[in-house]
């Protein structure tokens, strides 16, 4: 097996800058869409300063990866929960129930890479939501 990256042909790079895409909303807020990258793929930066804070239950027709920048998170992805930090990275399944929480005791970053060419998500009742 080769392990030689390989390059399509006439696709160039691309670079988008931190004002135009992560920095967009402020510091680690915005998104880079998968028009702008030539990629089926959307990229979202999200903060959340509040211990606690985080998209509700939700899902997506696609998988959805999810990168830890800064902080701690408390992931529910199906029926698994589990805790992630700095440099972790998980990956909730298509069409699986998934949300997660800032476990302080700072801001929570994360990439959350959703590999489909546009956002779709679908909100569920969170049984756990007070």
């Amino acid at each position: 097996m080769s392990t030689k990256a390989t390059r399509a042909p006439n696709r160039p790079p691309v670079l988008i800058r931190a004002g135009d895409g992560a920095h967009r909303n402020g510091p680690w807020s915005g998104s880079v869409s998968s028009k702008a990258l030539g990629t089926d793929t959307f990229v979202l930066f999200a903060r959340f300063d509040e211990v606690g804070s985080g998209p509700v239950l939700h899902v997506h027709p696609y998988d959805e990866i999810f990168v830890v920048k800064s902080g701690r998170a408390i992931f529910t992805v199906g029926g698994e929960t589990f805790e992630a930090g700095e440099g972790d990275v998980a990956m909730a399944p298509a069409n699986t129930p998934h949300k997660f929480k800032n476990l302080g005791p700072g801001p929570l970053y994360t990439m959350d890479i959703h590999l489909n060419g546009e956002w779709i998500q679908t909100d569920l009742y969170d049984p756990d939501a007070g």
